[in-house]
């Protein structure tokens, strides 16, 4: 079997699994950075709040996520859930293991990863609006929520699409991780059809070529989505 064969789509070929495993890397990642998101911008918030507390727990959360081995997070939330399923089952009379499926398990992993790192993106976004627009917006006697939605956030999300765009890459790196848990994303189709046919270096060069693609594509999608949100804003002279 020469590589074309190895490769494309026929019967024996290994070219649908690899692009589905592509497809599942983009799903979980993309899930993982909606997650990251939510916490990233509650942890944010924590440490802009003054709260004492707040803050504590938010640097804590940071400073834990942000000094393990990302492989461990991705165990740690695997069995951890799993565990904690099991043993919630056992007190509703539920016998046996009850685990969480990969796909969550993995999401979440690197939804926690990616959340310690977006609270510094939000965090410095916040910070780098304007806050005579805020003072403006307090003015006119605005609301908390209203001004959240029509001043603040726009702005955050606006300031914030560049270090996003850096976090997708490292979650779709990230979800190469998750294969240890059986979810047969682009790193684990790879090592699946690697085994199966014993080529190795013909499977792994093909999933790192179709990493670099989702790479390249999210470029120029963050590219594109940071010209539209910065339309009509003076760029200093560098």
């Amino acid at each position: 079997m020469n590589w074309l064969t190895a490769l494309g789509f026929g019967e024996h070929s290994w070219g649908p699994a690899l692009c589905e495993g592509a497809v599942m890397t983009l799903f979980v990642s993309g899930a993982g950075l909606a997650i990251g998101a939510a916490l990233g911008s509650l942890v944010a918030w924590a440490k802009l709040s003054g709260a004492r507390v707040a803050g504590a727990i938010g640097e804590g959360y940071a400073a834990l996520f942000r000094g393990l081995p990302e492989l461990l997070v991705v165990y740690f939330v695997y069995f951890g859930s799993s565990a904690l399923l099991t043993a919630t089952a056992h007190l509703l009379g539920v016998e046996g293991f009850v685990g969480v499926p990969a796909f969550a398990a993995g999401a979440l992993a690197v939804g926690v990863i990616s959340g310690s790192y977006q609270a510094e993106v939000f965090r410095g976004a916040f910070l780098a609006v304007a806050k005579g627009e805020i003072e403006a917006a307090r003015a006119v006697g605005m609301g908390r929520w209203l001004m959240f939605r029509r001043i603040i956030a726009p702005q955050v999300l606006r300031y914030a699409i560049p270090g996003l765009g850096n976090l997708w890459q490292v979650a779709l790196k990230d979800s190469s991780l998750i294969s240890v848990t059986g979810l047969t994303e682009l790193m684990r189709a790879s090592q699946l059809a690697s085994n199966a046919t014993h080529k190795p270096f013909t499977y792994y060069v093909a999933g790192g070529a179709l990493y670099l693609v989702l790479t390249a594509f999210s470029d120029r999608v963050f590219d594109f989505a940071e010209k539209r949100a910065t339309r009509g804003m003076r760029r200093e002279a560098t």
